[in-house]
């Protein structure tokens, strides 16, 4: 226990009973901020001194990532070539005639126009993000996590790790189809260099891979450092493409030997001509001749093409090596999506322009015979999809070790974390290369590349989603220096996703769909729960713009008692000696507020700059709360004196028009608490609380003197009802077991005593007080657990008012019959022979009026009449234990406690007390109840 210094704290207890006892000053609050702004800070902040006390947050190019250790990558290396050759992969000299012998020019640019908007508008969240604040590695799942939660988060992050991996099958895939049609079996016969089948095939793809693995294992660096050269080798590949074009005259082509959908052997290029233009305007789906003769269509067609754009996520894979990743991304991302795009709308154009359709459907390779250097191509081809296997199978590994880091997923993926070596991930290189091999084992690369487009648009359709969900919540903190975003990009960007997904392939969109959310779920109830709080959630941003709606739109002026629901403040002093009580509360509340509140008797020293207890010791209540498996709010005030501070609570409490309307305090007693937190057979038992020797939520022991006085907890209760709050008491709840209830037939009532026993009229079952008792016990005879117990109501008429029953028209029996009914309230009526035989209520009515707030203030009250009165609660005590061997929870009248100022007011709530503690002795769990306000409604 750290000391308070600005606080003198007597450590009073708010309600002191065998439900609550007094709580001492809480932790090390100080300790704990600091902690938690170095964490922040270093999440944000790959360069935080190491000396630095308190920890500092750096946000985007504010920072200096370039002193950041590992940080070596510039825009052109680290974003500019990786993005631009994974977006050419095995696109650019593999399927790009496919596309456009099967869909025509006008769809074949209109489908590149599609997807190059719902790239450049993914592209301006990202480069929102990734300018909003560092971004460490892991790239856009990193961006997701601290975005989205970790829930979605991870989900998100799984699936962009699993379509890094079908994209490096589909680039090994067009990799391996490029050495068959080079170096394998021609025209039908078994001559070749290499030979060639389904297995040869696999064998072939398993090498590269394997090649890729070493290439990986040695560092990303290399391949960075590698990439321009790659690049400017692809680039000169693609501009001999175009030369070919322009000056290659007409030729016969001939068909590859595994199209067996065709039965001749050439077909014709035509070179530049304007009747050859002309034909290839519109689309002529044919089937494919690499997939088992499948038919082709639009979707077929998009699928393809957008799989082989999908790499501007590869600089923002980067990020952990990049110098500057909040101003290399926007840079060398956008860049690449231009020079890409203007590549790809050239490269359609000449297509069209020179080749029959006929040669684009049955020859995928046709680049190579019709190029005046047809070992460009065959490089072209190696080269680029070489480089975006690398790319993705580096993009995969990061992506996981970010996970296994973040311990998205526990303890399974420790072995990741364990496997680096010099800030390498070996172990998430291998398992992703291990997962690349089971990917090609599919085969066909049109396959891939659907499975593959699916799998990024949900990656980007969660980016655009998290960026268009921050913006709408206005979190003052998101402030991206890109100034091309808005929340119409990512909108526009997040439904182009979510169209396009379904129009490639729904069954694939559906199932990654179903994936994902069946990962957030699972990390929702097993992923550790720090995450959110150090991370932040968009979810609570989100959550709170609309609560805080809702809430100024919750109008208190328009209430109706059709809708009224309990809105209870449970005063607490410790949670350890009334957890049955603080669990049977959030059974009564029925789907309403529910604050737990609790009073610390202290004040500020003004000379003294320490602050709070109640800050430092909110947290632990929130623990709290979690652990009892409660829905309810915590609120926490210091003042001078309890009464003091429960005025606070009840006026504080709640927002709006969500108020409680309902406060419920322990009874004020001496029996002996107990510990349920140490109670070996105790459901809440918990060490979760204990530490260091200090015991949270210490509790008044045996021996130990009250520090609430019984005048004070009786002027508690006056000041609850002056406010206009309902009221109730409760007794004996240490004794309630909710699982005995379940398991044991020999409990199996709920009883309402519907009297009021310090003036008992015949209108009790009637009146406001004791529509509320049962409205509240109808409450808990709703839930489970409660629902096969059986209501009773208890019918108490004395001979004095029965003589002037002729007044009513009905027998109360029957009104109170016609009033359950009425009420929709299932509750069977039983009448007490013996308060008529053994009681004589008119002669104590007018003495026990004494004790109550509706005598004269100015009567004296003399011992001759308190000793009859206790007589009388004993033998009123003794008829209802007789009714209650078989009751969970008995509900009774509260009458009002005596009025302020009047003659002998502090003998008059000794008096008060003494009694309502001889009428519940050795009862049932009780609640004493005294409502205020009409609570039912027998109308639609």
């Amino acid at each position: 226990m750290i000391a308070q210094n600005n606080i003198r704290s007597t450590n009073n207890d708010p309600v002191e009973s065998s439900e609550s006892s007094p709580i001492t000053g809480a932790s090390n609050g100080g300790a704990g901020t600091s902690r938690l702004f170095r964490q922040f800070g270093s999440l944000f902040s790959s360069s935080a001194p190491a000396n630095d006390p308190a920890g500092y947050v750096e946000f985007g190019s504010i920072s200096d990532p370039a002193a950041s250790s590992g940080r070596t990558l510039g825009t052109f290396a680290g974003v500019f070539c990786p993005v631009a050759l994974s977006m050419f992969s095995a696109l650019v000299f593999i399927r790009v005639g496919f596309i456009v012998g099967n869909a025509g020019l006008y769809v074949t640019l209109l489908q590149f126009i599609i997807a190059y908007v719902i790239l450049l508008f993914t592209v301006s969240s990202v480069c929102a993000i990734s300018t909003n604040g560092a971004v460490e590695g892991g790239g856009v799942y990193f961006m997701i996590s601290r975005t989205l939660g970790p829930e979605f988060g991870g989900s998100i992050g799984t699936l962009f790790f699993l379509a890094n991996v079908v994209g490096c099958g589909l680039a090994i895939s067009g990799c391996a189809e490029g050495i068959i049609q080079n170096f394998g079996p021609t025209d039908g016969s078994d001559s070749g260099s290499i030979p060639d089948g389904r297995w040869w095939r696999f064998l072939y793809c398993s090498s590269i891979n394997t090649l890729m693995l070493i290439v990986v294992l040695i560092g990303a660096e290399m391949f960075a450092k590698t990439s321009m050269l790659i690049l400017g080798v692809v680039v000169v590949c693609l501009l001999s493409t175009y030369i070919s074009f322009l000056t290659q005259g007409p030729m016969d082509v001939n068909i590859p030997h595994e199209n067996s959908l065709v039965n001749y052997t050439t077909a014709k290029y035509t070179g530049l001509q304007a009747d050859t233009l002309w034909s290839n305007l519109h689309s002529n789906y044919t089937k494919d001749y690499t997939s088992n003769g499948n038919q082709v269509n639009f979707a077929v067609v998009f699928g393809v093409l957008f799989s082989g754009v999908t790499g501007i996520m590869a600089g923002a894979n980067m990020s952990g090596e990049l110098k500057n990743p909040s101003k290399s991304i926007p840079a060398g991302t956008l860049s690449a999506v231009l020079f890409t795009f203007l590549c790809y709308m050239a490269l359609s154009v000449l297509i069209a322009a020179t080749t029959t359709s006929t040669l684009l459907q049955n020859n995928f390779l046709f680049l190579g015979p019709i190029n005046l250097w047809p070992t460009f191509v065959t490089i072209g081809i190696l080269t680029a999809t070489f480089s975006t296997g690398l790319s993705n199978l580096i993009g995969a590994s990061r992506v996981m070790e970010a996970l296994a880091k973040d311990r998205v997923f526990g303890p399974l993926m420790n072995f990741v974390v364990k496997g680096t070596y010099k800030s390498n991930p070996i172990a998430a290189v291998i398992a992703s290369w291990v997962l690349v091999e089971t990917i090609l084992l599919i085969g066909s690369l049109n396959t891939i590349a659907q499975i593959n487009s699916v799998l990024f648009m949900l990656a980007y359709l969660a980016t655009n989603l998290a960026c268009l969900g921050i913006e709408i919540t206005g979190a003052p903190n998101f402030r991206p220096t890109y100034k091309y975003f808005t929340w119409h990009t990512a909108f526009i960007g997040l439904l182009g996703t979510a169209i396009m997904m379904f129009v490639i392939n729904s069954i694939y969109a559906l199932s990654s769909i179903i994936l994902c959310l069946l990962l957030v779920i699972a990390l929702h109830l097993f992923s550790p729960a720090s995450q959110g709080a150090q991370w932040g959630s968009i979810s609570q941003a989100l959550m709170f713009h609309q609560v805080r709606k809702y809430l100024l739109m919750l109008d208190s002026r328009k209430d109706h008692v059709k809708f009224w629901r309990p809105q209870m403040l449970l005063l607490v002093s410790s949670p350890r000696s009334c957890c049955p009580l603080i669990h049977f509360v959030n059974d009564m509340k029925k789907g309403g507020l529910y604050v737990i509140g609790h009073v610390k008797v202290g004040e500020f020293v003004d000379n003294d700059s320490s602050h709070d207890p109640t800050i430092e010791e909110y947290t632990q209540w929130l623990s709290l709360v979690d652990h009892m498996k409660v829905k309810a709010f915590v609120e926490l005030t210091l003042s001078k004196s309890v009464r003091e501070g429960i005025q606070h609570l009840i006026r504080i409490s709640g927002m709006g028009a969500m108020k409680p309307n309902t406060t419920i305090l322990g009874f004020y007693d001496e029996e002996q608490s107990r510990d349920f937190f140490e109670y070996e057979e105790s459901p809440y038992k918990t060490n979760e609380f204990d530490g260091n020797g200090i015991k949270l939520f210490p509790y008044r022991k045996s021996g130990e003197t009250k520090s609430l006085g019984v005048v004070e907890y009786v002027r508690i209760i006056d000041d609850v009802l002056r406010m206009k709050k309902n009221l109730c008491l409760c007794r004996h709840f240490h004794r309630l077991d909710k699982q005995m209830i379940a398991r044991n037939n020999h409990i199996r009532y709920i009883d309402v005593w519907p009297v009021n026993i310090f003036e008992p009229k015949n209108e009790d079952p009637f009146d406001v007080v004791s529509q509320f008792m049962m409205q509240l016990a109808c409450i808990i005879n709703m839930l489970p657990v409660w629902k096969k117990l059986e209501l009773r109501v208890f019918l108490c008429e004395s001979e004095a008012v029965s003589e002037n029953s002729a007044a009513f028209e009905r027998p109360a029996e029957h009104r109170l019959d016609q009033r359950l009914k009425l009420l929709r309230i299932s509750a069977s009526i039983h009448k007490i022979p013996e308060w008529n035989k053994d009681i004589d209520f008119a002669k104590h009515r007018n003495i026990l009026k004494q004790f109550t707030g509706t005598s004269d203030s100015n009567q004296v009250m003399v011992e001759e009449n308190i000793n009859r009165s206790k007589l009388y609660m004993q033998r009123i005590n003794q008829i209802i234990r007789d009714k209650s061997n078989a009751t969970a929870v008995t509900f009774m009248y509260l009458p009002t406690p005596p009025a302020t100022p009047s003659v002998d007011y502090k003998e008059k709530c000794h008096h008060y007390l003494d009694l309502l503690t001889e009428l519940t002795f050795d009862l049932p769990p009780t609640i004493l109840v005294h409502g205020i306000d009409a609570v039912t409604s027998t109308t639609l």
